[in-house]
């Protein structure tokens, strides 16, 4: 991401806290909403010295073009939220919220109150009073440690001596596996608003990458309303009470992602992700059954017994299926996009890269195809998708059943 333009203006008192700050930005952005009616945006930032470090916040402007956003939503820019978010359950539900939404990048443009940037995004998850930027947003939060992430915290990178190169932030959903190798990350990045499995603590500058929690959020989790409970100690079961319908939470995704590892790829058709549903139930069911469980023990809700098997990688795989596993059109079964991601090591991998191969799309392939999932191998489905014209969020590099399907028939 690109640094913001600011423009430093005399700040009315010395206090530089986080609420003063907010409070100076909103009353320099009134007196420029009374001065530019009709203006497109006019960019404005207060900015104070604290202890030797600048800190700047982005001010509301009066008025702004719309920026793009998903197809049948307008980007306006409303009034942003006023109180911060003292919920891990709802800074990651307002995330998803523009994940949801396709929320487009644009540092020049506002949805619901925001700027729409990597740090816009967090600004609008932790319900900040403005947009602020990677040089400010530390300011919100306390330093934790990698042991004592939670869903909500974000991870900032903000390179001080040269901010447009590789600045950048992302909140924190939860680990995908028990080494907390991998996470969940919400983000905005171009083209848009996503969430996806990402290497800890990122794809680049992986040094510079602190880890902070917003100063809002109540000890022991402040949850409030359902969704993910306080976590427990490390590699610990959660609960049953996390799994079954209706359910919501990152450990149904870590849930998913182990069995996927285990075997159980072929039960999902997209994902796994948060939401309980039939392919978590009858994966569990199939984890369990391997383990020669029957009854009450293979119901397809995980207990302590399944939690810990899947988290120590015992126990028995998921069998292959018998029979198969074709479409009557001769395409192989699509695995399910949990075997996509990184991190993953599996056959189906390698039949992709080949297949991507024989298609002519394999040009950027240094080495290979093989099993482990790899840039190289995102890079060449997306050059694959683009030649059907698909763009966006179609054109992602992560192959779903439709790319699956026109790949092998």
């Amino acid at each position: 991401m690109s640094l913001p333009l600011f423009q430093e203006v005399l700040a009315p008192s010395d206090c530089g806290c986080p609420g003063c700050d907010a409070r100076r930005c909103a009353a320099r952005s009134a007196r420029v909403g009374r001065a530019t009616t009709g203006a497109l945006m006019v960019a404005v930032a207060t900015a104070t010295t604290v202890g030797g470090a600048v800190q700047a916040c982005a001010a509301e402007p009066a008025a702004a073009a719309p920026g793009p956003a998903a197809a049948g939503h307008t980007a306006v820019q409303a009034t942003a939220r006023q109180g911060a978010v003292t919920s891990r359950t709802e800074i990651i539900r307002h995330a998803q919220h523009w994940v949801d939404r396709g929320v487009r990048y644009s540092m020049g443009s506002y949805y619901e109150g925001y700027r729409q940037d990597c740090s816009g995004f967090v600004s609008m998850a932790w319900g900040l009073s403005g947009s602020q930027w990677t040089g400010s947003l530390a300011s919100y939060g306390v330093r934790v440690s990698k042991s004592d992430l939670q869903p909500g915290d974000m991870l900032l990178y903000h390179n001080a001596a040269n901010p447009v190169n590789g600045s950048h932030v992302v909140l924190f959903g939860g680990w995908t596996d028990a080494a907390h190798t991998h996470y969940v990350a919400y983000e905005l990045t171009p083209p848009h608003a996503m969430r996806r499995v990402t290497p800890f603590p990122y794809w680049n500058h992986t040094s510079g990458y602190v880890a902070y929690r917003s100063r809002a959020v109540t000890p022991g989790g402040g949850q409030g309303g359902g969704g993910t409970p306080a976590r427990p100690a490390q590699g610990a079961f959660p609960g049953a009470g996390v799994f079954g319908p209706g359910q919501h939470n990152t450990y149904i995704t870590q849930l998913g992602e182990m069995l996927v590892q285990r075997g159980g790829a072929r039960f999902y058709s997209t994902g796994p992700g948060p939401s309980w549903g039939q392919a978590d139930q009858r994966a569990t069911a199939a984890f369990q059954h391997a383990q020669g469980w029957r009854g009450a023990e293979a119901d397809g809700i995980p207990g302590p017994d399944t939690w810990r098997l899947l988290a120590n990688g015992t126990g028995h795989d998921i069998p292959a299926a018998s029979g198969g596993g074709g479409t009557a059109d001769g395409v192989p079964a699509f695995p399910g996009r949990g075997v996509f991601r990184p991190g993953q090591s599996n056959s189906f991998v390698t039949q992709l890269g080949r297949q991507l191969v024989k298609k002519g799309f394999g040009q950027h392939y240094a080495v290979g195809p093989g099993p482990s999932w790899s840039e190289s191998d995102r890079r060449n489905v997306e050059a694959f998708q683009r030649a059907q014209g698909w763009r966006g969020a179609d054109a992602d590099g992560i192959p779903g059943p439709e790319t699956w399907r026109r790949l092998f028939r």
